[in-house]
Order: structure tokens, then sequence, then C-alpha cells
């Protein structure tokens, strides 16, 4: 016999049906493709997005500290762009293919579009809007602009943000290795060659810190 009364407090003081739920609805929103994420977003607002709870997040970007609540299903690109509203990480894909949305957790590159940004409480977080130092752009963003390493340039921050990474990783040794460790960040306008330039130069110069 279940010894859990149906107003359990492991599960908050509410009822374990309401609690499963909130539960499962929580996890099939998040399981889902985006373009149903949107579609039950939208009715959940028209209820009163009634089973998302806002979850309190403790997390520094670019040096400054921040004390937020934010929902379960909120991803790291959405809170930076439309609460910090720090819109230099892009929305390209929105399904970790086009690497637009790459910034530093902690110091290692990760999709945005594909982290929730409940999981990232107590975490140090790096955009492109944090790597110049006031006036002062940082090295690749000067050897980019030196290499004419973007056309459109919706994919440069990205692809900025992920070159930091290949380079302090260690994977900037050859062309060949910068290409096979910015494969993940793609560029519509099919500025490869001159990317690829501009971070063999970098890491020739003694890289990046």
């Amino acid at each position: 016999m279940n010894s859990h009364t149906e107003n359990d407090p492991c599960c908050g003081g509410q009822s374990r049906r309401s609690f499963l739920k909130r539960s499962t609805a929580t996890a099939a929103i998040l399981a889902a493709p985006p373009v149903l994420v949107r579609a039950a977003e939208k009715k959940l607002d028209e209820q009163g997005a009634e089973y998302f709870e806002k979850l309190p997040l403790k997390i520094e970007v670019n040096g400054k500290p921040f004390s937020l609540s934010v929902e379960p299903r909120v991803t790291l690109l959405d809170l930076l762009r439309e609460q910090l509203h720090l819109t230099g990480t892009k929305k390209g894909c929105d399904y970790g293919q086009c690497g637009a949305c790459t910034v530093h957790v902690d110091g290692q590159r990760v999709l945005s579009c594909l982290s929730l940004a409940g999981m990232q409480d107590g975490k140090k977080i790096t955009t492109i809007e944090g790597l110049a130092s006031g006036d002062d752009l940082h090295p690749l963003q000067e050897a980019f602009i030196r290499h004419d390493g973007f056309q459109c340039g919706y994919c440069t921050p990205g692809q900025i943000m992920s070159a930091v990474a290949c380079i302090k990783e260690g994977h900037a040794g050859s062309d060949a290795e910068i290409r096979e460790y910015m494969s993940g960040n793609i560029c519509r306008c099919g500025a490869y060659p001159n990317i690829v330039d501009a971070i063999r130069e970098v890491a020739q110069k003694g890289g990046v810190k």
C-alpha cells in the first residue's frame, strides 16, 4: 500500500496528482521541437501558464552578477536576449545546428539555444559583448576585421566565441584542425577561408587568455 498521502510534503504541499501532471507537462514541452514548444507556450499563456513556477537563478554574465527568476522552459539564449538584453548572441536555427548562439559557460563553449537557463545557476557566462575590454577589441575580433571574416555578420558572434574556445582548447594547430573544430559554426555567406586565416593568425601570435 502506498504510504504517501494525497497532499504529500515531498511534492511541495500540492497533491501528488497535481505534481505529476505539472511534471509531465513540463517534461513534454522541454522535449518537444521548438515549433511545438511555441504552440504549447501560446496555449499555456492563454491559460495563465499555470504549470510553470519560476525558479530562482543566480549567474554571472560578462563579469556582472544577476539574480533572476526564470521559468523552467526558458533557454539560456532567450534569457540573454530577452531578459538581459544581450542581443549579440544570435538565434539562428534554434535547433543547435548552426552555432550562431555559441557562448562560454565556465570557460566552455555552449550552444545556448539547447541549454536551459535554470541549469546555469552559479555559473559564469561570457557572451560576445564580454570579449572586448572597453574600446579595446579582443584579438580575434580585430583579426576577423583584418581578414574580412564576415559578410552579413549574423553568424559572426558565434564564430568568434567558438574561435576563442578553439584556440584555448589547443585545436588551432593547422588549417585542417581549425576547420574540424569550427565545423559546428555555419557561415551561410561562405567566409570560411577568411575565418580560418583570422584564427590561425591569433593562434600563431600566442593565442588568447
